[in-house]
């Protein structure tokens, strides 16, 4: 793998082990709290039951908590495309990072080294495919912003190691802001469905509506997050299903 890698195991996970072919994500998280120590010592804490399988210190360190063959509770409630609660089919990787409620920070560039060394092994290893690899906010919407608009989506894409738009940002920066029409918003929840985000019914809320669409805009439009759908939106929708 080439990479070094130090155990620390954590008790924080489902018995008995699972199939490999069972495992068909990867799901990137941010720790999400204010000391390194602590959020690592949580992610050990049989109290916390909490867990993932790796963690990436600020310095790039890899840390092995969970065997990828037992379930770590990284995922809680959530779902992609016909998949619910994710941690039975998925691997989670914890990235320090203090979060949006402490100072959120830019990832370190030997964080996303680390990344994408041990993306590239587990997507070979499990052939996973690259429009599995996901984020938190992706998969759990209305709960979760990790890893958030700081993390670099789109270095990881032009290593073939996660999904993305072929648009050219530059481009398409002057739709951004631009008013959509309703019929074209329409199409734009649906397309978020055909991607995987979660499908709204109709008790969901106009809140449960904006949460998904500042998941996409975490995700695929950086530079703005405001769940309001504009025409720059709905290019990037439309390019991803391409």
């Amino acid at each position: 793998m080439g990479l070094n890698l130090t155990r620390k195991y954590s008790i924080n996970l489902n018995i008995p082990k699972r199939s490999k072919k069972l495992i068909k994500f990867i799901i990137v998280h941010y720790t999400g709290m204010e000391k390194e120590s602590i959020a690592l010592e949580r992610l050990c804490d049989p109290k916390s039951k909490v867990s993932s399988h790796y963690f990436i210190r600020r310095n790039g360190e890899l840390i092995k908590l969970v065997p990828d063959l037992y379930e770590a509770w990284h995922a809680g409630i959530s779902s992609w495309k016909n998949y619910k609660s994710l941690n039975k089919y998925s691997l989670g990787i914890e990235i320090s990072n203090p979060g949006h409620n402490f100072d959120y920070k830019n990832f370190s560039n030997n964080q996303i080294k680390t990344l994408q060394k041990i993306l590239k092994f587990l997507i070979n290893k499990y052939k996973i495919k690259i429009d599995n690899i996901l984020g938190h906010s992706d998969i759990a919407p209305n709960r979760k912003k990790d890893p958030g608009e700081k993390f670099p989506w789109q270095i990881l894409a032009k290593k073939k190691l996660c999904k993305w738009h072929n648009l050219n940002i530059l481009k398409i920066k002057k739709y951004r802001g631009k008013k959509e029409t309703l019929e074209n918003q329409k199409i734009f929840m649906k397309n978020l469905c055909k991607i995987g985000y979660q499908k709204l019914d109709k008790k969901s809320s106009f809140q449960d509506k904006k949460k998904l669409v500042i998941a996409f805009q975490r995700r695929f439009r950086q530079h703005l997050i405001n769940g309001i759908i504009d025409k720059e939106c709905f290019l990037i929708c439309k390019s991803i299903l391409q």
